[in-house]
């Protein structure tokens, strides 16, 4: 009996490597490109800061899966990492800036408290609507499990 020498088969899918960082670092860059060409589009009354319109650029394409959550994670895992050291420097010229929260602090807190919220119902309406569209005007399914990758 001539017994195969084939490699053993697997149920599990192949993973996909994630892109290299430098090709993670063009695609965030290309998007800030394309955002920072849309901000001035904005009536002065209304400024929209490029990264804002990058992070919103950002969601629609991950969301659509044009871009793949393998090809940004690393970078974007690295970015966050320097939120912190991003924020030191407020939080140096907040301690500097005492006396004006004695004065405002009560009304500094309850206008970061009101944003947050209102940020949060925005964010959460939207996510909503968004879902609403992807099922009912393109009839896919928005389940995780029965995406195929």
């Amino acid at each position: 009996m001539a017994q195969s020498h084939s490699a053993p088969q697997t149920d599990q899918p192949a993973t996909e490597q994630p892109s290299p960082i430098i090709v993670q670092m063009a695609i965030f860059a290309a998007i800030l490109f394309v955002a920072s060409l849309i901000s001035p589009l904005f009536p002065p009354s209304f400024p929209v800061p490029t990264p804002v319109i990058g992070l919103i650029i950002l969601y629609v394409l991950l969301a659509t899966h044009i871009i793949k959550l393998r090809n940004v994670e690393k970078f974007g895992d690295f970015m966050i990492s320097l939120i912190a050291f991003l924020f030191v420097p407020s939080g140096i010229q907040l301690a500097a800036s005492l006396d004006i929260l004695r004065t405002q602090g009560l009304q500094i807190v309850a206008v970061v408290l009101i944003a947050t919220i209102v940020m949060l119902v925005v964010v959460a309406y939207t996510t909503a609507g968004l879902i609403w569209i992807r099922r009912h005007v393109f009839h896919r399914s928005v389940d995780i499990d029965s995406q195929s990758h």
